[in-house]
């Protein structure tokens, strides 16, 4: 399985987390915890299987197949007990792009798209570029936790066509519960809007925790449900764009194929080491991801228990899933501007400043913990001291 401890030097391999370092924070001497990739390998099984493509030799046109295609119902049966079939999926180079297509598929300009805030920056950049009209629905912090204020909730509804989950929930950490999903859908479909559901954490939950994708609850849920995958986060392949999204609601399959067509993409084909990585990741990873899985959940029990010891004015935020942990530095007395200065100048240590997640987050920052023990002690050492001086 993997070797979580190694050390990999990721200098001048184009890395945008590392080797954007001295421009983004004006200094080479900073500890980059931002973009949202890992400093892993991934699964040995996936190396060798594009090692095995390259040398072959030869890259044409790559056909999404049978075994392909069986390789990414498995896994989502096996791993979120959800069937679906070969004709729901639509291939993308990224979630992100999908957003974009479904969007411009399912809404008119200025029309209303709904968000569940503090929330990923992609989100409110999609909608911004299309030229749709951005509805909030800010989550509830309460007792150091994230909930879902349904009556907002419901009230926005009635404001939009499309509503965009986040889930597992980028950057706060919530793994939505059955319930609450079954909320949002049930709510979703009284008012006839559609559900966009980014999925791309689903395979990233703590031990005992369990991720259900919306669209798994309810044929009628699911015909209501368009949901973007992808392993590029699970098994840190994000270089190689390659993303699914899956619908069975035939007319909305018809329409995103559509759009992306019309962007000159054609939406059954990959990059042909995007498709060899997928398929590889999804048919051998899985007790990979289970040893990553409580990896990270330790490593955020290190850095919260860390924090709570030595530098209680930083708080991190109860988390279920995901390598991001959302850290409240309302206790540091420092606006957001501050703030990234004292992370980046202070303690040298790169994270991404909350309130580019929206104005919920001005006191928040997020922190990439997909790294080894070593880098993340050494990390959390340089705040708790950049904290202390703080204090003085």
């Amino acid at each position: 399985m993997g070797n979580f401890d190694e050390v990999i030097n990721r200098w001048n391999t184009k890395s945008v987390k590392w080797d954007l370092v001295e421009t983004l924070f004006q200094s080479k001497d900073v500890i980059p915890m931002w973009v949202a990739d890992m400093d892993f390998k991934a699964p040995q099984e996936v190396n060798e299987a594009i090692i095995k493509r390259a040398e072959h030799g030869v890259y044409g046109y790559t056909l999404a197949d049978h075994a392909f295609k069986e390789s990414i119902i498995n896994w989502n049966k096996e791993r979120h007990n959800w069937s679906i079939q070969p004709e729901w999926l639509t291939f993308s180079s990224g979630v992100v792009a999908s957003l974009h297509m479904a969007i411009q598929a399912f809404s008119e300009p200025n029309d209303g798209i709904l968000i569940q805030t503090p929330v990923y920056p992609p989100f409110y950049n999609s909608i911004n570029a299309l030229d749709r009209t951005i509805i909030k629905n800010p989550l509830i912090f309460q007792d150091n936790y994230y909930t879902i204020d349904f009556a907002d909730f419901e009230e926005k509804l009635k404001q939009v066509k499309v509503f965009i989950l986040c889930s597992p929930h980028n950057p706060v950490g919530r793994v939505w519960r059955k319930d609450e999903l079954e909320e949002m859908a049930r709510l979703c479909i009284k008012h006839n809007v559609l559900i966009i559901s980014d999925e791309i954490h689903g395979d990233l939950v703590y031990p005992g925790k369990k991720h259900i994708p919306i669209a798994s609850l309810s044929e009628e849920i699911a015909n209501q449900t368009i949901t973007c995958m992808a392993p590029s986060k699970t098994f840190n392949v994000a270089g190689l764009a390659a993303s699914y999204c899956i619908t069975s609601n035939e007319e909305y399959k018809r329409l995103l194929d559509k759009a992306f067509n019309k962007q000159g993409f054609h939406s059954d084909q990959l990059n042909t080491m995007g498709q060899v990585a997928m398929e590889a990741a999804y048919t051998y990873g899985a007790p990979w991801v289970d040893e990553l899985n409580t990896l990270l959940e330790s490593h955020y029990h290190f850095v919260k228990e860390s924090f709570e010891k030595h530098a209680p004015e930083l708080n991190v935020v109860k988390s279920e899933g995901t390598y991001l942990l959302w850290i409240d530095c309302s206790g540091l007395k420092l606006n957001a501007k501050e703030l990234r200065e004292f992370f980046v100048k202070e303690a040298k240590v790169g994270l991404n400043a909350g309130k580019d997640y929206g104005e919920e987050g001005e006191q928040f920052m997020r922190m990439n913990v997909g790294c080894p023990r070593e880098t993340l002690e050494e990390a959390v050492e340089r705040i708790i001291e950049a904290v202390k001086r703080n204090r003085i």
